[in-house]
């Protein structure tokens, strides 16, 4: 019990923080969608992700949380609120498949066992207004101590927090001793972390676990990683008969499964396994590209972080063996996505934002165009390709009749600098109007003033 008087205190203190903020104000049109029940958006250029058109003059239809039309001749209905972005470039928004808002650059190693599962959550709620913010209206949130990323999922539904939809993991599941366990403390203190499971069924039973305590995805770890001790970046951990334990319990239970994979066997055998995404994909080689092209695995490349480590390594509290690692992975992780690219895999956003400062998610864009890809084709990555990753490309993805009213705005054409979407000017999450910083944007009576 007092458990959960706790919880439901610090959302109070979360909602009161929040509380002086303007963002609240979406929060709360989100909740009482009749505030601006029909907005018309009067869009200079307004990208079409399916097509790559570059559309002039779109007015976009909106009422309550969901896109009614869309063209350069939609009729006003009277009472509508006009935004006026006529000077900008509309776009759907942005999905991230890679994220862990209750994780901060800071909490790695040993300086992370001080966290308390409450203090992750708010944590989690402050990087969820910074990934909203920066024009990602959907995250999927992959791993996270004590269920604090259902909660926080929970606290954003519910209008307590602004925030991107979020598709919330919980723990991730992982072997004794491998990437996703604890490994940083003495045999006598006998501490593993939540998700650690061994062997086909008690695999199984993590996962029906999660999905009691509200988990909309499965994450797991195939092989090694960076920031976890003692164990090989590229090592395989999980046998591919636990997986396949994994995949079909969490398919069965209809939820998806990510898999973090470094090292080619291990990226390999989760493939076969069926998993729905690979998240890293290192060591990837031409046979893992191969196997997952066939079974239509989609790749979730994270690949800025590395930049960003680069630069900041000094600034930042990385063990020696999260050093060494990391030099180890850097020079193929980039050959390794770029192979995938040319080899025509599947490849849906993500950031691992959370190695980085949150905020900072778009700047993947860039990495992705300088690996080989178009600027349009790497936008598809976080929309259509993300929204298919998912499981909700009939909901989001695109600006189309039907789908909720998720929409960014920027200056000038990211078709032309895909850069431009690292400085959102606008952001409207499922109708609500959380970001508008175009000074000359006004909302206008439509009764008032027509096509």
């Amino acid at each position: 019990m007092r458990h959960i008087l706790w919880w439901g205190f610090l959302l109070a203190v979360a909602a009161v923080a929040f509380a002086a903020s303007p963002v609240l104000s979406g929060a709360e049109q989100e909740k009482k969608p009749e505030a601006l029940k029909r907005i018309a958006i009067k869009a200079g250029k307004m990208l079409d992700v399916r097509s790559g058109r570059m559309l002039e003059r779109q007015t976009i239809l909106i009422e309550g949380d969901t896109i009614q039309a869309v063209g350069p001749n939609v009729v006003l209905p009277d009472g509508a609120t006009l935004v006026d972005l006529s000077q900008a470039t509309v776009l759907p928004g942005l999905i991230d498949a890679h994220t862990h808002l209750t994780y901060e650059p800071g909490d790695i190693g040993w300086q992370a066992l001080g966290r308390s599962h409450p203090y992750e959550a708010l944590v989690g709620a402050k990087n969820a207004r910074l990934a909203l913010l920066a024009g990602f209206t959907t995250v999927r949130n992959v791993g996270a101590d004590g269920y604090s990323d259902v909660a926080l999922r929970d606290a954003v539904n519910n209008g307590l927090l602004p925030g991107p939809r979020i598709l919330a993991s919980g723990p991730s599941l992982g072997i004794t001793g491998g990437h996703c366990d604890s490994n940083l403390l003495a045999p006598e203190f006998r501490h593993q972390s939540a998700g650690v499971a061994n062997g086909p069924w008690e695999a199984r039973a993590k996962v029906r676990e999660n999905v009691k305590y509200g988990a909309d995805l499965i994450k797991i770890c195939a092989t090694g990683g960076v920031m976890s001790k003692g164990d090989s970046v590229g090592g395989q951990q999980y046998t591919l008969e636990e997986m396949k334990a994994i995949v079909e319990e969490a398919h069965k239970l209809e939820r998806k499964v990510a898999a973090h994979a470094h090292g080619a066997e291990g990226i390999k055998d989760a493939v076969r396994a069926g998993v729905d995404s690979i998240d890293h994909g290192s060591f990837l080689d031409d046979e893992g590209a191969q196997l997952m092209r066939e079974h239509g695995t989609y790749l979730v490349p994270t690949i800025f972080l590395e930049e960003w480590i680069k630069e900041n390594e000094s600034k930042i509290n990385l063990p020696d063996y999260a050093r060494a690692k990391f030099r180890i992975v850097r020079p193929v992780h980039e050959l390794g996505v770029a192979r995938a690219i040319r080899s025509g895999v599947k490849i849906a956003f993500g950031t691992d934002a959370a190695v980085y400062p949150h905020g900072m998610n778009a700047r993947e864009f860039a990495v992705l165009v300088r690996l080989g890809m178009t600027p349009l084709a790497a936008i598809q990555t976080a929309t259509l390709n993300a929204a298919g990753l998912l499981g909700l490309e009939d909901r989001i993805g695109a600006i189309e009749p039907g789908k909720l009213a998720d929409l960014i705005a920027v200056e000038g054409n990211p078709l032309e600098d895909v850069r431009r979407l690292e400085n959102v000017r606008f952001v409207m999450k499922a109708g609500a109007v959380y970001k508008n910083d175009f000074t000359e944007s006004t909302l206008r009576d439509s009764s008032r003033l027509r096509n």
